[in-house]
């Protein structure tokens, strides 16, 4: 059986936590910035798990992780 090839552009944007999910970035966080509040812009730069009804996605793109 070949190996499977990893998906780069999801190997980039996620990371495996230590309880098997996936973190990702949160959107919304590179320009028109003057609009939004510091609370929000404060939030957005946290980190965030991915949703359970995307994870399965994310580990088809990711075999290995």
């Amino acid at each position: 059986m070949p190996k499977i090839k990893t998906r780069r552009c999801a190997a980039k944007r996620f990371a495996t936590t230590g309880s098997g999910k996936f973190k990702r970035r949160r959107k919304n966080l590179r320009h028109i910035l003057t609009k939004k509040n510091a609370k929000r812009k404060r939030r957005l730069g946290q980190a965030t798990t991915v949703d359970k009804t995307n994870e399965k996605a994310v580990r088809r793109m990711l075999p290995y992780a």
